[in-house]
């Protein structure tokens, strides 16, 4: 390939049509002979489509029967073809980096098309700019690096779960890690799904058994992720795993610890709820279905250390940081609750009665604390009567302003098992909105209220009130739909708070240099055409970690996320575009105000305390550069001399 970057400049200008896109516009003639004439051209001509097989072979055919060392094509979007051009004078032996497009179409022809003369004006800049810019280019070499065969997987929740067998099934080893002591994550809470009303467990601990099984899956379950290091391909992690005080290769989960166990605390899985012992295992299904000691709560009376046959309890055992290398990662943290204790017209937390939505699915679940009966919380009988409320912080400046998306329907299929199982009790949904855009979920919506009889109210609730003798709740809303106040009494009410993202997703935003989103949650890299991608190569969203989203809408994007994950490792090796900033170390006075700026976490420092740029990991932003108060830093092929001859150019 020639690297003629340093010969005195032969600039080709090639100028499409674009069928009448352009030329239907702007006087082709015209824009070719004034470009003709640009110092340093040699070669200026026109084609209806430069994109098409018989344009590029015109360009192909110029570069070499004209010795260009330069090529400016004059046509659309970058976005659309600059690949297609680079490839095309690549072929014909010149670096495919000594390429500059001008954007004619959308820039000039396409807004400015009640203004021809304008618009061959603007044209003439544009191509001016271009050739200004590509007459002080640089050859520029595409990077290849390794891609390790294995991804790691931060989060055990369905989404995570379903993204680490289908990557295990096509043989990539997988690291999941989990914080908590088993993977299941929210669903393993959940009762019933909507809109089938499958068992949840039923469908999860099958998958989750899987996981424990499969030979390319490694499990670290109450572990996390503590730091990660290099670049797509190459990602070197440390993971904390915490101990447990059990040894799980010994512990056979009989679980006589936990029977003589004398100390009770609130369990978390039950939503406190119920209890659960200071050794314990967090529901029946977990997997592993290894027991764990909570230290914070242990009184180490050692009576489960007499009982325990296998000898799997070990008091000595500590934290342990193993190191992994990956080539690429999927975040798939999941999301948590918002607890309405500052909603105060709501009585959360105040009243006995006012429960949340999870409350209800632990009431609602066969192996719940009640063993699926509802009850009230004040009085242990059957409700007569329950509202349900929606929107408790969702769809709220003050607090979430965007949509939960699953309140409406698990609030609806709560309501219809409560049908099911007390056919007289009253069961009203107040909502603002009824979001049932899946598959199936409008149908779901009819059955709950003409067959069940569930009654559903359009309307803000405003406050709730308690009766401090009868414990009855007083909801009182608006019917947005007569328009007029309503006051009703309730034995419970159920609140279907807003999701938010999870607790760790602070720490894995810091670690891995994501965005984020307004609304908190990790952001996609484009939400149409790239929604599991991030800005980050090689890293990947999945489930209620990008946003508010349903199990099947959870599990889709995981397996989107895995597909992502499997083409780039099954390549062996991935191409990084020379798009990376340079820092000139005899300028640089290592005040570090760089790396502070960096989003990617690019630069470090040598010996002599200069910055150094890790290409791989920059994407050429610029940010540094425009920070850097010596003018140490310049991106290439966005040199501050070819920046500043197009400005100069625009002016001439």
């Amino acid at each position: 390939m020639s690297e003629n970057g340093a010969e005195k400049p032969r600039i080709g200008v090639f100028v499409c049509h674009c069928g009448t896109n352009i030329a239907g516009i702007i006087n082709i003639e015209e824009l070719v002979k004034y470009s003709s004439k640009l110092p340093d051209v040699v070669v200026a001509e026109d084609y209806r489509f430069m994109c098409s097989d018989p344009g590029q072979k015109m360009i192909k055919d110029a570069i070499k029967r004209f010795n260009l060392n330069r090529v400016v094509v004059a046509a659309c979007s970058p976005r659309l073809h600059e690949e297609t051009f680079r490839k095309a004078v690549e072929s014909a032996g010149l670096n495919p980096f000594l390429f500059e497009m001008a954007n004619i179409r959308e820039h000039s022809s396409w807004v400015h098309m009640r203004y021809p003369k304008e618009a061959l004006e603007k044209a003439k800049d544009l191509i001016r700019m271009a050739v200004a810019k590509v007459r002080n280019l640089e050859p520029l070499e595409v990077m290849k690096v390794p891609v390790k065969g294995s991804c790691l997987i931060i989060g055990g929740g369905i989404a995570g779960i379903s993204a680490a067998l289908d990557l295990a099934d096509a043989g990539f080893e997988v690291h999941l890690v989990e914080s908590t002591p088993s993977i299941g994550g929210r669903m393993a809470q959940l009762d019933k799904t909507f809109p089938t009303m499958d068992c949840s467990a039923c469908i999860l601990t099958p998958k989750m058994v899987m996981v424990a099984r499969h030979p390319n899956i490694k499990l670290h379950a109450y572990s996390e992720v503590v730091s990660v290091e290099g670049y797509v391909g190459n990602f070197k992690v440390k993971i904390l795993e915490k101990a447990r005080y059990v040894k799980g290769d010994a512990c056979t989960g009989c679980g006589l610890c936990s029977e003589v166990c004398p100390v009770y605390v609130p369990n978390e899985f039950e939503v406190g709820l119920g209890a659960r012992k200071a050794i314990y295992v967090p529901f029946p299904q977990a997997v592993p279905n290894t027991f764990t000691i909570d230290r914070d709560k242990c009184i180490e009376c050692m009576l489960c250390v007499k009982v325990c046959e296998p000898q799997a309890i070990d008091f000595n055992m500590q934290d342990k940081e193993v190191e992994v290398e990956v080539g690429t990662i999927i975040v798939a943290t999941g999301y948590d609750i918002f607890h309405p204790y500052e909603m105060y017209q709501y009585g959360y937390g105040k009243y006995e009665n006012v429960i949340t939505s999870l409350h209800m699915e632990r009431l609602l679940s066969a192996s719940g604390p009640t063993g699926g009966k509802v009850i009230v919380p004040s009085t242990g009988e059957k409700p007569k009567s329950i509202a349900f409320v929606q929107c408790v912080g969702s769809r709220d400046e003050h607090f979430f302003p965007y949509c939960s998306r699953v309140c409406c329907m698990y609030s609806l299929k709560h309501a219809r098992q409560i049908k099911e199982k007390y056919p007289d009790t009253e069961v009203y949904i107040f909502f603002i909105d009824v979001r049932a855009f899946g598959k199936g979920y409008e149908e779901f919506y009819e059955i709950a209220s003409r067959e069940y009889g569930v009654k559903v109210m359009r309307g803000k609730v405003a406050e709730i009130h308690e009766n401090p003798e009868t414990k009855k709740l007083t909801v009182r809303a608006e019917d947005s739909l007569l328009g007029e106040p309503i006051e009703m009494e309730f034995d419970m009410v159920v609140l279907a708070p807003a999701v938010k993202p999870s607790a760790g997703a602070e720490k894995i935003q810091q670690i891995l240099k994501l965005s984020k989103s307004a609304d908190g949650f990790f952001l996609e890299a484009h939400p149409k055409l790239r929604p599991v991608d991030t800005f980050i190569d090689g890293v990947f969203l999945a489930g209620m970690a990008q946003g508010p989203k349903d199990i099947p809408d959870a599990v889709a994007q995981a397996k989107g996320a895995a597909a992502g994950a499997a083409a780039l490792m099954g390549k062996g090796e991935v191409a990084i575009e020379p798009y990376y900033a340079v820092v000139n170390e005899e300028l640089c006075s290592g005040c570090k105000t760089c790396s502070g700026i960096c989003p990617y976490g690019a630069i470090s420092y040598n010996e002599d305390g200069r910055a150094t740029i890790n290409s791989v990991l920059c994407k050429g932003c610029g940010a540094c550069a425009a920070a850097c108060p010596s003018n140490a830093i310049e991106p290439s092929h966005f040199k501050f001399r070819q920046i500043m001859e197009q400005i100069l150019a625009a002016f001439e």
